[in-house]
C-alpha cells in the first residue's frame, strides 16, 4: 500500500528493497544506413525519453535470482531481460553460474512489442541496481559494455532525455534538450517484434527502400512534423492500420506524428497538454488504447529516475 509518499512495505530480516522508475522512450526519427557484417543494421535515430514508465522493486534476501510481475504478456525469469542482464554483469565481474539472493518485481505500465523500449528499459535499471550491489567500484564506461551486450537500445536509458543513437544503437551523444512536447500515444491490439520488423526491411525491394528511406533533416528540431521512420512503411504494408493511425493523429492537430521503433505504438507531438487530451478523446473511438504523457529531460531523468532504499 501507499503511505505517506512512501511505499509501505514488510522487509524480511535478511535484505532490504531498492525501488527505482524505468521510462519508456519514443525515436523522433529512425534512418536505416544498412546491413552491418555482424547482421545488426547499422543506424542514425533520435530517441526521446518520455514520463510513461514502469516501476521495478528489488529485494535482497536469501533465495534464487527471480524476475516476476503480474503482467501476463512480460516474460518470467530466464526469459526476461532483466535477467539477462543481471546475469551478464554477474559474469563480467568474474563470478561464475547465476546470481542468487535478489528478487525483482516489475509493476509494468509500458507496454511490450510497441517499439517503445520497455524491456530495455527495465535491464538498464535493473543493471544500475545490480552495480550497486555487485560491482559498486565499477565505472559506467564498464555497465554499458555490459548493456550494450544485453541490448541495442539499453545504454541510451542510462543517458535519458533528447539522445543521437548511432552504430547499431549502442552509440549515443546527448543532444540539447528538446521544448517540453505532450504525447498522445496509441496502441493497437496487435505487436510488432523489432526482429520481424527489420526482417521486412530486409525484404524490401531496392526501390521501395529508396521510397521509404528518409534521412534525418539537419535541423530537425524546427522540422518534426517532418521526420519519419524507415521501418514505418515495411511494417504498414504489414499493418496498414498504423499509417491511418498516423494520419489521423495529425488530423485531430498532432503538429508531428509516426510510429516509434519498430512499432507498433503510434505518437503524436503536441504544444500543450489540454491539445493532447482533446485529441485523445477524438481518436479513442478507433479502440485503439491511449495514453497521454510528456517528454522529459536528462536532468528530469536522473531527479525521477533515482534509486529509493526503502526501510
Amino acid at each position: 500500500m501507499f503511505r505517506n509518499g512512501r511505499w509501505a512495505v514488510k522487509l524480511d530480516r535478511s535484505g532490504f528493497q531498492i525501488r527505482l522508475r524505468a521510462f519508456a522512450k519514443i525515436n523522433l526519427g529512425l534512418h536505416i544506413l544498412g546491413l552491418r557484417p555482424d547482421r545488426f543494421h547499422e543506424v542514425r535515430t533520435i530517441l526521446q525519453t518520455i514520463e510513461l514508465h514502469d516501476t521495478l522493486l528489488l529485494s535482497v534476501r536469501r533465495g534464487p535470482f527471480i524476475v516476476r510481475s503480474r503482467a501476463q504478456a512480460m516474460p518470467q525469469d530466464r526469459d526476461n531481460l532483466i535477467w539477462t542482464a543481471g546475469v551478464a554483469l554477474w559474469r563480467a565481474i568474474g563470478r561464475a553460474g547465476i546470481p542468487e539472493g535478489v528478487a525483482v518485481r516489475v509493476t509494468k505500465r509500458i507496454p511490450a512489442a510497441a517499439g517503445l523500449g520497455g524491456a530495455s528499459s527495465d535491464a538498464a535499471a535493473a543493471l544500475v541496481l545490480f552495480r550497486k550491489l555487485w560491482a559498486p567500484r565499477t565505472g559506467i564506461r564498464f555497465l554499458r559494455e555490459v548493456a550494450a551486450s544485453v541490448g541495442s537500445d539499453v545504454p541510451f536509458f542510462f543517458d535519458g532525455g533528447t539522445v543521437l543513437a548511432t552504430g547499431r544503437g549502442e552509440r549515443t551523444r546527448q543532444l540539447a534538450p528538446l521544448e517540453r512536447q505532450w504525447i498522445v500515444l496509441a496502441l493497437p491490439e496487435f505487436g510488432v517484434k523489432t526482429p520481424q520488423a527489420y526482417r521486412w526491411w530486409d525484404g524490401l525491394s531496392d526501390s521501395k527502400r529508396r521510397r521509404y528511406l528518409r534521412p534525418l533533416p539537419q535541423r530537425w528540431r524546427s522540422r518534426l512534423g517532418l521526420l519519419s521512420n524507415d521501418l514505418q512503411g515495411p511494417v504498414v504494408e504489414q499493418y496498414p492500420a498504423i499509417a491511418e493511425m498516423t494520419e489521423r493523429l495529425r488530423v485531430v492537430g498532432a503538429h508531428g506524428a509516426a510510429m516509434s521503433g519498430s512499432g507498433s505504438a503510434v505518437f503524436g507531438l503536441f504544444a500543450t497538454q489540454a491539445e493532447a487530451v482533446v485529441a485523445r478523446r477524438r481518436i479513442r473511438k478507433l479502440g485503439w488504447r491511449t495514453w497521454v504523457t510528456r517528454t522529459i529531460s536528462r536532468s528530469d531523468c536522473v531527479r525521477l529516475a533515482a534509486p529509493v532504499r526503502i526501510d
